[in-house]
Order: structure tokens, then C-alpha cells, then sequence
């Protein structure tokens, strides 16, 4: 029986994400925290843009690929420090997914576009860099904001400009979808003041 590249590749993700040893409770399951993430943001991508690429699809997959393994400690504990970090991440991420393509039997072209997007290069002129950075985006506002909002209660301005930062990077198309999702009472209400709404 031959598997796929495309099939390897995805298989090679989820092992390296299965990995992780932090962990997240979802609906009573645990599961290993980038595995749920990677599974958040593929789900996210074929329902936002159902015709992705097999590049995007795994670009997606791999967006936080083995993330723990450059924690954000390693870098100083300040905005330069965090944008350091991020640049970090992205080569790493691309670096570690590139392998995984390689072994899979990817040729360079295609390696080298799924690392292009990953890095999130030309975001707002790539279609494809902003497909992907519309579906983090949402993914980032469907599980991740309330917790968040949770964690930074008492400081309402951080919040708005994350709220308003995020917004920023979105396309019209993700504009809309990202009001169809499903809030908490608060969080609505803390999006549509820092939005304007």
C-alpha cells in the first residue's frame, strides 16, 4: 500500500505535536496542547477556505509545530525580547516542518512554500499567507480569547488593543466569519467597544 506525501506529512506533524508536553482539557478530553491547536487551526481552515492547497493545509498543520521546544523565557521578558521570539519561532517552526516535507518526499519548490507561509511572508499581498493568518486569527477568537480575557481581567485596554491588533490583520471575509462565532456574554461585549460595533 503507498501513502501519500501529503498523508506522510500529516502524520509526521501530528507525531511531533503529540508530543508536547503541556497539555489542554477540551470538553473533558486531555489532550496534548499543539496536537489540539494544530487540529483547531486545520478544522478552522477548511471550513473558512474548503479549496486549500495541500501547501496551506500543511503550513496550517504545522504553525506551532514542537513550540515548546523555544519557550518564551529563553528570550528577555520585554517587547523587543517577545519580537525576537516570534522570528525565532517561525524559522523553527518552518526549519522542523521542512524536515518532516523532506522525508516525506516534498521537492524543494514545495518545501519552500510551505515554509513562505508559515513565516507568514507577504501577509496582505500573499492570498494564501492571508488565508492562513485569517484562520489563526479566528482560531485565536473562537478558544483562545476568553481565556485570555480571563487571565488580563482587570487590565481592559491590553485587551481591546490585542482585540483591535487582531482585527487589524484580518481580511473582510474574516471579518465576517469572525462575528458568527459563538461568545461569552463579556468577551461580545468587549470586542464590539474595542471595535466600535
Amino acid at each position: 500500500m503507498t501513502t501519500s506525501p501529503f498523508h506522510l506529512a500529516l502524520i509526521g506533524i501530528d507525531e511531533e505535536n503529540s508530543k508536547d508536553p503541556n497539555h489542554e482539557i477540551f470538553q473533558g478530553t486531555t489532550y496534548p496542547k499543539e496536537l489540539l491547536y494544530s487540529n483547531r487551526l486545520y478544522d478552522r481552515l477548511l471550513k473558512f477556505y474548503a479549496i486549500a492547497s495541500e501547501a496551506l493545509i500543511i503550513a496550517a498543520k504545522a504553525q506551532h509545530i514542537c513550540r515548546w521546544k523555544v519557550p518564551r523565557e529563553s528570550f528577555p521578558m520585554n517587547r523587543v525580547g517577545y519580537l525576537q521570539w516570534r522570528e525565532k519561532l517561525k524559522k523553527f517552526h518552518a526549519k522542523t516542518t521542512a524536515t518532516i516535507l523532506e522525508k516525506a518526499g516534498y521537492d524543494n519548490e514545495f518545501i519552500n512554500r510551505v515554509s513562505f507561509l508559515i513565516e507568514k511572508k507577504a501577509l496582505k499581498k500573499d492570498m494564501e499567507t492571508q488565508v492562513l493568518e485569517d484562520a489563526v486569527c479566528l482560531v485565536f477568537l473562537e478558544y483562545y480569547l476568553e481565556p485570555f480575557v480571563q487571565k488580563h481581567i482587570s487590565d481592559t485596554e491590553k485587551l481591546k488593543n490585542i482585540i483591535v491588533k487582531t482585527w487589524n490583520k484580518m481580511s473582510e471575509n474574516a471579518h465576517q466569519e469572525a462575528l458568527k462565532i459563538s461568545y461569552t456574554t463579556s468577551s461580545l461585549k468587549l470586542i464590539k467597544e474595542a471595535l466600535g460595533l
